[in-house]
């Protein structure tokens, strides 16, 4: 089939015009969907035609096969339009559940609109709800932090649990569905919740005319929730930095802890160690203590803590003693610490709500890992571990633990990683512990996913790594490292972004629920207006809420 890719691209790029321009017109939710619509529909209808494909419906399902071999520009486009017609126009269509229907629309929401840093959308949505999280009944510990912040936020939340408390927890990104980021005593929300609570902020930005981002609207969808089970504490995990993230719109957290500090996402948060604890730092409020890690600039954040009145500062030392090796290289010992320092802080300060919690409960509470945290995993033949070291600090914490732990056995490596990394000293790391000939490479189908080209240009070593350009799935090399680890005795370690675990996980065997493709093919699958990718990020200045 003769395609005449200029055009369509063309089509795309003039299409792009004035979703660039109503980004900056003070035009309201309703117009710019009009407009957006009305827009892509002729853009669509144009590019398909031009495909020669028979029907808008037949092209958009066999984007990115040989029966619709569209250019790199102009597919995501096609797809993201498709996907928003799809899921707004035909609103009667029984092809997918409700759930399905409502989570790819709020996928698509940052299509609309660019990514606004701030916490003007998420104060109005959540004084539109009354606050929840700021009832006084209920108790807020929020977490920031480089590294461990989901893991400690995890300890915490299980310990809680052992006392009989009601505990909910929120956590990104996700690895295998959407659902994961919410729970209540260890149940994820449920379908039926998602379908009952996320039409209300939809309502609620139609409404108010409330420009809210993926990560906003998931926030509030997350209050509702833990509202509506009238939980007792709420472990609260930021997104990204911490003073102008969403979560950072509670007002007096019982506790704030921030577990480590490190140069990642350095548009956004800075250049520096300094500049981004600053940023981090922006949890800190008036009248609430903080708990602050081991592994961050404390006299920067003593700072923060003191301009803004904070309750206490402390440390974990301060609070348990000084009882850990700090030569210890087992980031999971620190995050244990960071969590029992925690636990201990509560139970000073909310005595009533923790008078049942024991010691034995705290002690066995912290064990507990999240997904692909050093999890091991026994196959027939084969054992792996899966991690999600994403950054230089986490793939060096990762290789010492896997030689601290195995010292005698071998590594085969499948590895994929964030195009915001520094892929470079990544790769140094992964060199130190196994050879090219043990790396397979990987590229998630995420728009942040780092490029396989990309990574062997930032360690020339890699050239010589398993990668196939022509097929960059995950499944390909899992499966092929699989054979390889079983021929040769190694353990197999899955590691690197939390985008590739998911395809990782069901290749290695994984029950567990995990969204259909109607959802995941618009949560990544290449496009660029997408859930936590901030390339189009404007910023708003101004402290957080204070009472």
């Amino acid at each position: 089939m003769k395609v005449n890719v200029p055009l369509i691209n063309a089509t795309w790029l003039l299409a792009l015009f004035p979703t660039a321009l109503l980004s900056r017109m003070n035009f309201s939710l309703q117009w710019r969907r009009r407009i957006l619509t009305a827009t892509f529909k002729a853009a669509a209808i144009t590019s398909f035609r031009l495909a020669n494909t028979p029907t808008a419906v037949s092209a958009t399902r066999s984007i990115g096969s040989d029966l619709f071999p569209i250019s790199r520009v102009s597919r995501p486009l096609a797809a993201s339009t498709m996907s928003l017609l799809e899921s707004t126009d035909d609103a009667s269509s029984t092809e997918h559940s409700d759930y399905e229907k409502w989570v790819r629309r709020l996928y698509l929401t940052n299509l609309f609109h660019p990514v606004k840093m701030g916490l003007t959308n998420i104060q109005r949505l959540d004084d539109l709800v009354g606050n929840p999280m700021d009832d006084p009944s209920r108790v807020v510990v929020h977490i920031a932090g480089t590294n461990g912040k989901g893991s400690v936020a995890l300890k915490i939340a299980n310990t809680l649990r052992q006392s009989g408390k009601k505990v909910g927890i929120f956590c990104s990104p996700h690895v295998s569905s959407f659902r994961e980021r919410m729970q209540v005593n260890g149940e994820l929300i449920s379908e039926d919740e998602v379908v009952e609570l996320l039409p209300r902020v939809y309502e609620l930005c139609v409404k108010h005319d409330i420009p809210a981002t993926f990560f906003e609207i998931t926030t509030l969808l997350a209050f509702l929730f833990y509202e509506k089970h009238q939980v007792d504490f709420v472990v609260l995990e930021t997104g990204l930095g911490g003073r102008l993230d969403a979560t950072n719109v509670i007002a007096r957290p019982g506790l704030t802890v921030i577990t480590s500090i490190g140069l990642e996402h350095t548009r956004i948060l800075g250049d520096t160690i300094e500049k981004i604890a600053k940023e981090k730092g922006g949890i800190i409020k008036k009248g609430c203590p903080v708990l602050v890690g081991p592994n961050c600039p404390q006299q920067v954040l003593q700072d923060c803590a003191k301009a803004v009145g904070a309750a206490s500062y402390y440390v974990p030392d301060l609070v348990l003693g000084d009882t850990l090796d700090h030569h210890t290289t087992d980031y999971d010992e620190e995050n244990q610490r960071i969590a029992t320092a925690a636990l201990t802080l509560l139970q000073r300060s909310h005595p009533s709500f923790l008078e049942d919690l024991t010691l034995d409960d705290i002690q066995k509470g912290i064990l507990i890992r999240p997904p692909c945290r050093f999890e091991e995993v026994q196959m027939e033949h084969v054992n792996a571990i899966l991690d999600v070291a994403h950054n230089p600090p986490a793939m060096e914490y990762l290789m010492v633990k896997l030689r601290k732990t195995y010292p005698l056995q071998s590594f085969r490596f499948v590895v994929g990683m964030s195009s915001d990394k520094d892929l470079g000293q990544c790769a140094r790391t992964l060199l130190s512990v196994a050879g090219p000939s043990s790396i397979h490479l990987v590229e998630a189908a995420h728009p942040r996913a780092a490029k396989i080209p990309d990574i062997v240009a930032a360690e020339p070593k890699f050239s010589s790594c398993h990668f196939c350009l022509d097929d960059r799935s995950i499944t390909r090399q899992v499966t092929n490292g699989l054979k390889l680890a079983e021929e040769n005795g190694e353990i197999l370690v899955v590691c690197g972004s939390v985008f590739l675990m998911a395809e990782a996980r069901q290749a290695l065997g994984f029950d567990e629920p995990r969204d259909s493709d109607y959802i995941s093919e618009v949560a990544g699958a290449g496009l660029r207006q997408m859930q936590e990718n901030f390339g189009n990020t404007t910023f708003e200045d101004g402290p957080s809420r204070q009472n």
